[in-house]
């Protein structure tokens, strides 16, 4: 079977989707939701994902992920786990995996090459008070800067 790409008509839905994907990247995102952005099946909108970016919509979420990630591992003292949350990923297995998949070293050791030989880090605390982490404003990370400003979110 050979799949061709996506017709402008619908390249115009397939670029919405990955826009959203890349500015929601740390949040849930499922084929799902982005086939609703693109409007189009969720059948239809993996097979045109696919055939006209080169991988699936999946595989090009965790691409972004890991991107931000190595980013933050570079700039900040935050902790593997921290990062691995931060960027949306649930489980830390699952982003090692991944992050050694497309970097080709582990997060630990991606992390420690620049820590040795590069500039101050960003504290942890900055990061998330100053939401260089993207999350929602109900995500965990938002709570967190909501509440180093000095208020406390409503129960």
């Amino acid at each position: 079977m050979t799949t061709t790409r996506a017709h402008d008509d619908v390249l115009v839905h397939l670029r919405a989707a990955r826009d959203h994907a890349d500015r929601n990247f740390s949040e849930p995102l499922d084929l799902e939701a982005l086939a609703a952005v693109a409007r189009l099946s969720k059948f239809h909108f993996h097979r045109l994902f696919t055939a006209t970016y080169g991988r699936s919509p999946r595989a090009y979420v965790s691409e972004r992920r890991v991107e931000r990630a190595q980013d933050l591992l570079r700039a900040t003292n935050l902790s593997v786990t921290e990062v691995c949350h931060a960027v949306g990923f649930s489980s830390l297995g699952s982003f090692s995996s991944r992050f050694r998949e497309i970097v080709g070293e582990s997060p630990s050791q991606f992390q420690a090459r620049y820590a040795a030989a590069g500039a101050p880090r960003i504290p942890g605390c900055y990061v998330f008070m100053w939401g260089l982490v993207e999350k929602s404003a109900d995500g965990a990370a938002g709570t967190a800067s909501t509440e180093k400003r000095g208020h406390r979110p409503t129960p």
